[in-house]
C-alpha cells in the first residue's frame, strides 16, 4: 500500500515529532499503552468493514535516512487472528505552491482470523483511514510554518540607494489656531443696529412664523399669503352690496323729505 498526506508543518518539526514515542502512542486512534509499561506496547482497536476489532501487542519505530520505519504485531484480544505489518514513512518538503511536509507511506501488512476474511478494499480503507487520522493526531499543536512579512515594493519610499524618495514624502502643514485671525464688523451705536437687516430667508421665515402664530391663537382666518383666494362670485355680490346700500339710504331720506313738505302744504 502507497499514501501520502500533505501537512502545513515544517519537516524539520515533523521528524522531531516521529522520534518521540509518547507522541507517537498519544497520536494513535484507539491505542491504549499498557500500565506501566512501555508506552508503545499495549492494546490497538481497529475498524475495519463496519466492525471493531482488539489487537494486544507491540509497536517498534526506529529512524532512518529521511524518515522512520515503523514495524508491528499483534493478535486479537478475543479471538486467534493475528496481524504483523512493516511501514515505511518518509519526511520530505512538499513540492507545491503552499510550503509544507509531504508524509509518505508504504508498507506491507499481513492477517488472518476477523481480519482476513474482508476484501482487500476494506482492509486498504481501514488502513488509510487509520494513517490520516495519526497524522491529524500528531500534527495537532505543533507550531505552524512561520508568517512571512508581506513586502510590498516601494511602501517604505526608499530607493536602491536606500535614500528615501523625495516625491512619496509627505508635507505635513502645521496650523497655530492662536494666529488665525477673524475679521468681524460690530455696530458702534444703536442705531446702527437697528439698520441690520436679516438676510430675507430668515426675515421671511420669521414674518411666517409669528403671523401663523398669531392667527392660530385668535383663531382667526388666515391673512396675507396664506389667506384664501376669493372666488369671483362672491367679489361680485360684495361690490354690488358696497354701492347698493349708500343708494337705499339716500332714497328713504329723500321719501321722507318729501312727505313731510306736502305736510305742511296741507
Amino acid at each position: 500500500m502507497e499514501h501520502e498526506v500533505f501537512v502545513p508543518v515544517l519537516a524539520e518539526t515533523i521528524r522531531q515529532a516521529l522520534a518521540d514515542p509518547a507522541r507517537i502512542a498519544a497520536s494513535l486512534p484507539g491505542w491504549q499503552p499498557d500500565p506501566g509499561g512501555d508506552v508503545l506496547t499495549g492494546r490497538l482497536r481497529v475498524r475495519a468493514g463496519g466492525s471493531t476489532i482488539t489487537y494486544r501487542g507491540s509497536i517498534r519505530v526506529t529512524e532512518r535516512a529521511g524518515g522512520f520505519s515503523v514495524e508491528g504485531d499483534g493478535a486479537e484480544a478475543r479471538g486467534t487472528g493475528t496481524v504483523k505489518f512493516s511501514l515505511g514513512v518518509l519526511v520530505e518538503e512538499a513540492d507545491q505552491a503552499v510550503p509544507g511536509t509531504m508524509l509518505s507511506f508504504t508498507g506491507t501488512a499481513t492477517a488472518d482470523g476477523r481480519l482476513g476474511t474482508f476484501d482487500g478494499p476494506a482492509r486498504e480503507t481501514a488502513a488509510r483511514r487509520l494513517l490520516d487520522r495519526f497524522t491529524a493526531e500528531l500534527t495537532a499543536g505543533l507550531p505552524g510554518l512561520p508568517e512571512e512579512p508581506d513586502v510590498v515594493d516601494g511602501l517604505d519610499g526608499a530607493d536602491e540607494s536606500g535614500e528615501p524618495d523625495p516625491a512619496e514624502e509627505i508635507a505635513l502643514v502645521e496650523v497655530d489656531l492662536n494666529e488665525v485671525e477673524v475679521e468681524v464688523e460690530v455696530p458702534e451705536t444703536a442705531a446702527e443696529l437697528d439698520d441690520l437687516e436679516p438676510p430675507a430667508e430668515a426675515a421671511h421665515a420669521r414674518r411666517t412664523m409669528i403671523g401663523r402664530s398669531a392667527e392660530e391663537v385668535d383663531h382667526a382666518p388666515p391673512r396675507g399669503r396664506y389667506a384664501p383666494a376669493p372666488s369671483a362670485a362672491t367679489t361680485s355680490t360684495t361690490a354690488t352690496l358696497r354701492w347698493a346700500a349708500p343708494a337705499a339710504a339716500v332714497l328713504v331720506a329723500s321719501a321722507v323729505v318729501v312727505g313731510r313738505v306736502l305736510r305742511r302744504r296741507r
